[in-house]
């Protein structure tokens, strides 16, 4: 099964490996305490925006500019190299438990809720 989850919170019992689907590793964290202090066991950058449109994607003030982000996220992980990635950790979900996270607190504004989408078209087991 896999967990979406925030990357530095508390891990869930039975959440398995967590993956970081982020542009840069945690500020000030030791490579070796990554995992240690729940951020993420293992890093997959190419799941995260671009940078410019990770930039995008935190200035969205408004419903039409996350819409706006929302379609140009979609369309990078459309490409085969991540449509791949997103194929194989659907696969994976239905019978391993891990899970994916990016480090904002609300998910509702994060690509990590549109990540949870696609997955879910995917036929991810999603907890």
């Amino acid at each position: 099964m896999l967990r979406v989850v925030r990357l530095g919170s508390p891990r869930a019992p039975g959440e398995g490996l967590r993956i970081g689907t982020v542009r840069r590793p945690p500020r000030g964290v030791p490579k070796s305490e990554f995992s240690a202090r729940d951020f993420y066991d293992l890093w997959l950058p190419n799941l995260a925006p671009s940078k410019a449109l990770l930039k995008a994607g935190q200035a969205a003030q408004n419903e039409r500019a996350w819409k706006h982000f929302v379609r140009r996220y979609r369309t990078q992980m459309s490409r085969p190299e991540t449509s791949r990635v997103l194929d194989l950790l659907a696969a994976l979900s239905r019978t391993a438990d891990f899970s994916v996270g990016c480090y904002c607190a609300d998910e509702g504004r994060c690509h990590r809720s549109v990540l949870r989408a696609l997955l879910a078209e995917r036929g991810a087991s999603l907890a």
